[in-house]
């Protein structure tokens, strides 16, 4: 049987520029996309752990972070890549680290983020591990970004992504970088823990200033769900306390 190594690495290659080249533009054509902070990140490892607002957040972190150092996404959870147009997108790609379900996929998966972040890769986790609605809402965080930046003694940094929460044309979608915590401040039993409240207190204030905004128009209300799986089976309602900003895209730059 023929060798098809080169074949499949050629694609790897071609899939990684096209997934560069869709991400920067889309985004610049539908979007104000705006980068903040952009000094707070390392030249090195690292792991992302940034809000969840919508299924289009890592095409937004694609087209706005550096194409160097690499950027690799942690998840989904999938049996199988080849499923579902947006994992067959993301495989292409080369950017996810999907993992089985089962201890034996967690340690795969692990395995794995440890040899990218050795090669001086940046992983990037959605804390939540779902999406949730609330452009200034935190959620409470899964500990996986805590114990993968401790198990590898890389940086956290909390990253922020606003104005997703509804997608529509010409809107200002804005990535905002945290300050890096580091890890190796955080030790004890429940080291973990710690370190992911603190990467939530770190999420909770670069996302305090945003309005939520309108729901957008058919086709943005269309393309905002297109992709998004509510695990309460359809978009939950925002909290009362954090109503809908009826005003003008105020609070985002603009």
């Amino acid at each position: 049987m023929p060798d098809r190594t080169p074949v499949l690495a050629l694609r790897s290659v071609a899939g990684r520029w096209f997934a560069i080249g869709v991400t920067w533009l889309l985004p610049r054509i539908f979007f104000r996309l705006r980068l903040e902070r952009r000094e707070n990140l390392p030249a090195g490892a690292c792991v992302l752990c940034f809000n969840h607002l919508n299924w289009i957040d890592p095409i937004v972190l694609l087209g706005a972070l550096p194409t160097r150092p690499r950027l690799y996404f942690f998840g989904p959870k999938e049996e199988d890549m080849a499923v579902g147009g947006r994992n067959r997108l993301m495989g292409w790609s080369g950017t996810p680290v999907p993992y089985r379900p089962g201890n034996r996929g967690l340690v795969e998966a692990a395995h794995r983020v440890r040899d990218l972040l050795v090669t001086g890769s940046v992983l990037a986790v959605a804390g939540e591990g779902r999406i949730h609605a609330g452009e200034r809402i935190v959620p409470p965080l899964q500990d996986g970004a805590a114990f993968f930046a401790l198990r590898n003694h890389v940086p956290l940094i909390p990253v922020s992504i606003n104005g997703t929460g509804w997608l529509a044309f010409g809107r200002t979608v804005r990535v905002r970088i945290g300050e890096p915590i580091d890890t190796a401040a955080f030790e004890g039993a429940d080291a973990v823990a710690r370190l992911s409240a603190a990467t939530r207190a770190g999420l909770e204030a670069l996302v305090a200033d945003f309005p939520d905004r309108p729901p957008p128009g058919r086709f943005g209300r269309w393309l905002t769900e297109v992709f998004n799986d509510w695990p309460e089976g359809e978009r939950p309602a925002v909290p009362p306390d954090r109503p809908p900003d009826p005003g003008p895209d105020v609070g985002a730059g603009d």
